[in-house]
């Protein structure tokens, strides 16, 4: 289940940049693959590039937070998992 929200952001993202992307002189495909590849790390770049630069470094930095807090979480359940004398 947790998969199939992170593939639906990711092409939710892709769709809104291969919209976009031209409006802005950019390349469609391009941003296309970057949005699909890294999903709101892509989006929050793009956002940089074309000059909504508030927005794309709010996105950019919950990013992140986000894989920081992961990171930590997951190190704190190992943790527990290799002190339970298994």
């Amino acid at each position: 289940m947790e998969y199939s929200i992170g593939l639906i952001v990711s092409i939710l993202i892709t769709v809104y940049l291969v919209i976009d992307a031209p409006k802005h002189g950019k390349s469609p495909v391009l941003w296309g693959i970057v949005g699909f590849i890294f999903g709101l790390l892509g989006l929050g770049i793009y956002l940089i590039v074309t000059g909504r630069k508030a927005l794309g470094w709010i996105i950019v930095a919950l990013f992140i937070l986000l894989v920081i807090g992961v990171i930590l979480l997951f190190a704190y359940f190992f943790s527990v998992f290799m002190n339970m004398g298994y």
